[in-house]
């Protein structure tokens, strides 16, 4: 008996220890729609680790969308990392890290912030808040870090003034001109969809209103002046355009490449959203490393002013812009009417439900 009480404390211990080797071996999944928190990783070691990696694949951060191409070459000659993307909208980054889980290819994503709950809802993000956290503003992240907004945008008007008479100055001119509108794939892309909700906020609606905005383009594809044709470069550099909804960034960047003197960009006055785009890190990403390096990287002062001479806004207050990169931005007088988000909860429910008000209201009547 005297053997048998001695050994008790032994046993004990050897059943904690299996307990607490057993706790630990359940950690991985989700919790509450997220994925668990990983182990505190310093800079030099996912730098080195991304090294070892040497690549990252991204989808949706092309080349031409707010100068994404300085910011990989910066990446491939400090750090080594080839890259490689594939364009896409932000449902569809969402949709690829989802059916890709077993076999991933993708590491990093940009989507549209409204997306960016989504991502995490369906589990497929993983986190890293990187060592500027501190300056992104709480609207701009996610507070798990599983998304944080690089750069800011405002809807605005790219008008190829060799196609129309006179340039509109408003959404209501839109509608009372003889104009010819494109404005995207509004069941996919988050850019077409906050230009839905840029007119819904010029004709009194918000995040959790966006009938104006449904009312807004049902009414001109009634009148036959929404055009069928996509919003992308190619389109308005053949004139298939003539007046494209776009971010901001992206119109100041198709004029400059196609041709300044022949169009125009139009914060309309009479009301705009101001928006921004997050990355989202593939919870199965093939180089994780390299993805939280790039995260880190465009959040730096280099990447964005990488962002900036792409037409961007930074989403970091404290860069301070080299004047010539500045000169390149529209004065900030022009965007005294836009807003920017603030209801996202209410914009996250209402995008949910916008591709089928679209098909109701707006397809349904399109010419």
């Amino acid at each position: 008996m005297k053997k048998l009480m001695n050994s008790v404390p032994k046993l004990i211990s050897v059943f904690l220890l299996i307990c607490a080797l057993q706790l630990a071996g359940c950690g991985h999944g989700k919790t509450g729609g997220k994925s668990e928190a990983p182990a505190a990783q310093s800079l030099e070691e996912i730098i080195n680790l991304a090294k070892k990696e040497g690549q990252i694949v991204s989808v949706g951060m092309p080349d031409t969308w707010a100068n994404w191409k300085d910011t990989w070459k910066d990446l491939e000659e400090k750090y080594g990392l080839k890259h490689t993307d594939t364009d896409m909208s932000s449902a569809e980054e969402i949709a690829k890290f989802e059916a890709e889980k077993n076999n991933p290819t993708a590491d990093i994503g940009d989507v549209g912030v409204g997306f960016a709950p989504i991502a995490v809802e369906k589990g497929v993000t993983q986190a890293y808040k990187t060592s500027y956290w501190d300056e992104i503003p709480d609207w701009a992240k996610d507070d798990e870090g599983h998304w944080i907004v690089g750069y800011q945008g405002t809807m605005s008007f790219l008008v190829n003034k060799k196609l129309v008479d006179k340039v509109p100055e408003s959404w209501k001119d839109l509608l009372e001109g003889n104009y010819r509108v494109s404005v995207g794939d509004v069941m996919k892309a988050a850019q077409a969809q906050h230009a839905v909700l840029a007119a819904a906020m010029a004709f009194g609606g918000d995040e959790g209103n966006i009938q104006p905005g449904i009312d807004f383009f049902a009414n001109l594809a009634k009148q036959g002046k929404l055009s069928k044709a996509d919003v992308s470069l190619t389109n308005i550099e053949k004139g298939e355009v003539e007046i494209a909804l776009l971010w901001d960034f992206n119109a100041l960047g198709y004029r400059e490449r196609i041709d300044r003197k022949s169009y125009e960009v139009v914060i309309p006055k009479d009301g705009s959203i101001v928006s921004g785009y997050a990355t989202i890190i593939n919870r199965y990403a093939p180089h994780p490393n390299a993805a939280k390096l790039a995260r880190e990287y465009i959040l730096s002062d280099e990447g964005q002013i990488n962002l900036a001479k792409g037409y961007a806004r930074p989403i970091r207050s404290s860069v301070k812009l080299p004047d010539d990169v500045q000169a390149m931005l529209l004065s900030q007088d022009e965007y005294k009417s836009a807003k920017p988000i603030r209801d996202f909860a209410a914009w996250d429910k209402t995008a949910k439900r916008l591709p089928e008000l679209w098909q109701q209201y707006v397809l349904s009547n399109l010419k």
